[in-house]
């Protein structure tokens, strides 16, 4: 054991002796390494952080979610002139389904609205997100309020104008004051403040409770009617934990198919998303992005190798007269081979170690400026960390295996 703590010491004396009297070369041979690493662990990282962030944002929803809607921002496997005749779910039906399908846990009825904007006597803030939807809607969405309280059934089926504000909204318009029982001016109507939600940050797609506002969808539906395109309507399903998605969405359709009087052999006038579709197909982008990341640091490392093993012919070959004496005096082959190997596994790990500093500063710098927390995990540490050695391992191989078969006598008289 202690022969090869000598032995790791000596080949790091022989790395460092190699950076310091060959800088450029060094340099130039360990570039390919730390890019590569630095370009694998940078995508890693993104995509770790990216995927985080979605799950972070998708963790108050089942995965099972259903929504339930028409028109013309459906899948594009229908003719968007067909969409666009559909008929829009409506509330009635959400009535409907809420008592004929026993097998969901909870049912909202929500409308999507143009942005607009709030007052608060002389202060206003446009491009506020409106969401107008029942009070089941903070059962399946999970909102999390830091005062005050979402409105109730009673409040949500008689369309009584009161507003749920985010965090950002209520520092904006009432600075220090408690927004609690202040009115609020929106769609020309005034508005009690009757619950502030907790901070919550920027969504994945830009969006963020943080500057949205709710009220009960009845109040919307009394003052624009339910013939009207100022909004797309949608209903949001979350089914009982543990049931049969399938047969639950075959129900749901078989419902609805009759209470529109759709005949046999007819296509829906209606789409049924699950949201595990959606998640399935961000968990798709992420590999995909993984696999981008992985393909482009792949020619990196492959440059970065060569380098190395370069470097390490040219030092097996300036260092062949010392080789024939050490093994003159004794040293086994073994011993010259971990010594090179030793000593490519250092460079690469000293150019990985770089790499992997260049992207956690990097990710410091983003996460101070954006408001989006880029994560170097440990894992990936380690895993570019492996990767060096691995790198090291391969590209010092060759090199030394040809240092360790020399001969001492040859090897002495080339150095003289």
């Amino acid at each position: 054991m202690l022969v090869y703590l000598r032995l790791l010491k000596e080949s790091f004396g022989f790395a460092m002796n190699a950076l310091r009297n060959n800088k450029l070369r060094t340099l130039l041979s360990l570039l390919g390494v730390t890019i590569g690493i630095f370009s694998i662990i940078a995508v890693l990282a993104a995509v770790d952080s990216l995927d985080r962030k979605i799950k972070k944002d998708l963790s108050s929803l089942d995965k099972n979610t259903i929504y339930l809607f028409s028109g013309s921002f459906g899948p594009t496997s229908v003719p968007k002139w067909k969409r666009e005749q559909f008929p829009d779910v409506t509330y009635t039906e959400y009535e409907y389904l809420k008592s004929a399908m026993p097998d969901a846990q909870e049912m909202c009825y929500q409308l999507f609205v143009n942005m607009e904007t709030i007052k608060y006597e002389t202060k206003s803030v446009s491009s506020v997100n409106v969401v107008p939807v029942s009070h089941e809607f903070i059962d399946i969405q999970g909102l999390e309020f830091s005062n005050g309280r979402f409105y109730n059934e009673s409040e949500s089926n008689s369309g009584t104008p009161v507003v749920v504000i985010g965090d950002e909204l209520a520092n904006s318009l009432f600075e220090n004051t408690d927004p609690i029982g202040k009115q609020v001016r929106l769609y020309g109507r005034r508005f009690t403040v009757i619950g502030v939600l907790k901070k919550q940050g920027e969504g994945m797609f830009g969006d963020s409770n943080d500057t949205s506002v709710f009220i009960p969808v009845n109040f919307l539906r009394r003052l624009y009617g339910d013939n009207t395109n100022y909004y797309t309507p949608v209903i949001v399903i979350k089914p009982v934990k543990g049931i049969d998605m399938d047969a639950f969405k075959a129900e749901l359709a078989q419902k609805l198919r009759a209470l529109r009087g759709v005949k046999t052999g007819e296509i829906d006038n209606f789409f049924i998303n699950v949201l595990s579709g959606f998640t399935d197909l961000l968990d798709g982008i992420i590999a995909n992005l993984n696999l981008g990341g992985w393909i482009i640091a792949g020619f990196s490392l492959l440059v970065g190798g060569f380098g190395v093993a370069n470097i390490m012919f040219v030092s097996v070959k300036e260092r062949t007269n010392l080789i024939g004496i050490q093994k003159s005096l004794g040293a086994k082959n073994r011993f010259i081979l971990f010594q090179f190997l030793f000593e490519a596994v250092i460079l690469c790990l000293i150019g990985g170690l770089i790499g992997i500093l260049l992207v956690w500063f990097i990710s410091m710098g983003l996460t101070k400026m954006l408001d989006f927390e880029f994560v170097l995990s440990f894992s990936n540490v380690m895993l570019g960390s492996g990767l060096a050695i691995l790198i090291g391992l391969i590209a010092g191989i060759l090199p030394a295996i040809s240092a360790s078969k020399l001969d001492p006598v040859e090897a002495i008289r080339s150095g003289m």
